[in-house]
């Protein structure tokens, strides 16, 4: 008898040496993988970090375009291990009546209007596709597919939040694109070809071609109104949608009159073109607004939405997927795990606080967050998002995930430890069942629970304002002065 209590005591000692030994290897690891990603930062990343002690809230994003009409911003993937898929982040901002011109990119884009309205054009099976956007529509461009963006409003700038897949890309940069359409600048991937091989190709004269292939000097975002010279974007832009079409089919049937024919080469670049019939693209993927989407989960203290490849069939072959969550003031999303999914977020209205923990069970992040501050939780984290004392807080963002992500509750009425009330339980946390029962059912809320003790007081987040207001350090709200995330 003696000997096997022996033999107990010295198996417990070893389980507890190893638990112990594991949980140091790993919160190393989580060092390591953080003092990788802090040699890797520009100095003004390092010292933005340094400043917010966070290594899950995205430095501040970077300009990639800009020119008078418009600019796309980026925030730029963490990398490393835990990452099981980097998204990119990219903020587009256009103004009345500009256009993004022709490209293709070597990554996949979904896009998220958040204020305004565009049309997007793009190549679905061979066809040309234009697709109208409003407030809250998603639309999913294939890397590769040529595409366009045109914001045809007179008083209202374009506001997109995007997600940048570089799963398909060159690995030459965060992404490359490639512009179809451009001339001194942006350069077409068209000038690289000799003058003599584009003009029999295209069947022109080479002062016709030099005409062309020198013609933008704009930018990759262009202005599209009277007030300024006209332009062959201008003239197709104010075409209506069907008109637009069958213009360019005339060219392509060589119907056109002298003056369309020096705007023809759009059935060179290909970006209406391809094959003599064109449609409207019918058949082709719709956008899908989330705000029309029912809640898939609501109660007194907030709500969320997710849209996954069962309901948004394009993010099944993108292998990505998108979320909305709204919380009231004080209430809180309980805490939860992904276990699918990695989640790249962005806050679209109010304040409040994000907490994740490592795996080790020691806190990575405790941080207040407001409008425009963008966060990651990698696959597997425990975290959670808390709401201000004064106003709701509302988030959105992507997953890395096609498939119904499933979250995990490890708190509220729904919670896995209710799912897994069992003797085991109340054993592991070294107290009798009927205690960690009542433990349990103490909560009778599930999902979003109210928790206005733990919500962040107002006065730091004012603090935190004024600093930023004094020239202290700025997350993604610095996205510009045409695009902070309040918009207007």
């Amino acid at each position: 008898m003696g000997k096997g209590v022996s033999f107990l005591l010295l198996a417990l000692v070893l389980c507890y040496e190893v638990t112990v030994t594991m949980g140091y290897r790993g919160e190393k690891q989580w060092r390591k993988e953080r003092e990788r990603r802090e040699e890797e930062m520009e100095p003004e990343e390092e010292e933005e970090s340094e400043s917010r002690k966070s290594w899950f809230l995205m430095p501040k994003s970077r300009p990639v375009m800009t020119t008078d009409a418009g600019e796309m911003r980026l925030v730029r993937s963490p990398g490393g291990r835990i990452v099981d898929k980097p998204l990119h982040m990219g903020f587009i901002t256009m103004e009345p009546q500009s256009l993004f011109i022709p490209q293709y990119l070597d990554s996949s884009l979904t896009l998220f209007v958040r204020t305004g309205e565009a049309r997007v054009g793009c190549i679905y099976k061979d066809e040309m596709v234009e697709r109208r956007l409003k407030i809250g529509d998603v639309y999913h461009i294939p890397a590769g597919s040529t595409f366009y963006i045109l914001n045809p409003g007179e008083g209202q700038r374009l506001h997109i939040i995007c997600s940048i897949d570089p799963s398909e890309s060159l690995n030459l940069d965060t992404f490359q694109s490639f512009f179809i359409g451009g001339g001194t600048h942006p350069t077409s991937v068209l000038a690289g070809f000799g003058p003599e091989t584009l003009s029999t190709a295209f069947n022109v004269s080479m002062s016709k071609l030099e005409e062309i292939m020198r013609g933008q000097q704009e930018g990759p975002i262009v202005h599209v109104t009277k007030f300024h010279a006209p332009s062959i974007w201008t003239k197709l832009s104010q075409l209506q949608e069907q008109d637009r079409l069958k213009q360019v089919k005339r060219m392509i049937q060589g119907e056109a009159d002298e003056e369309e024919k020096e705007w023809s080469w759009w059935k060179l670049f290909g970006m209406f073109s391809g094959n003599e019939r064109r449609v409207l693209g019918d058949k082709a993927p719709d956008s899908y607004n989330i705000y029309k989407r029912k809640a898939d989960f609501k109660n007194d203290y907030g709500w969320s939405v997710a849209v996954d490849g069962s309901v948004y069939k394009p993010f099944k072959h993108s292998g990505t997927g998108v979320f909305l969550v709204n919380l009231t003031a004080g209430s809180m999303m309980a805490p939860h795990v992904n276990p699918r999914a990695t989640e790249y977020g962005i806050v679209l209205r109010g304040t409040g606080r994000i907490q994740i923990v490592y795996p080790n069970g020691t806190l990575a992040m405790d941080a207040r967050v407001r409008e425009g501050d963008v966060f990651w939780v990698p696959r597997y984290f425990a975290f959670c998002q808390i709401a201000s004392r004064s106003s709701p807080f509302e988030f959105f963002g992507f997953t890395t995930t096609s498939d119904k992500n499933r979250p995990q509750f490890l708190v509220g009425a729904n919670s896995l430890l209710h799912t897994f009330n069992t003797p085991e339980l109340a054993a592991a946390f070294g107290v009798t069942e009927e205690r960690m029962r009542r433990f349990i059912n103490a909560q009778k809320e599930a999902v979003i629970l109210p928790s206005a003790s733990a919500a962040p007081p107002d006065e730091d987040l004012k603090e935190r304002e004024e600093k930023s207001e004094d020239g202290g350090p700025k997350v993604i709200r610095n996205v510009g002065d045409q695009m902070i995330l309040g918009f207007d």
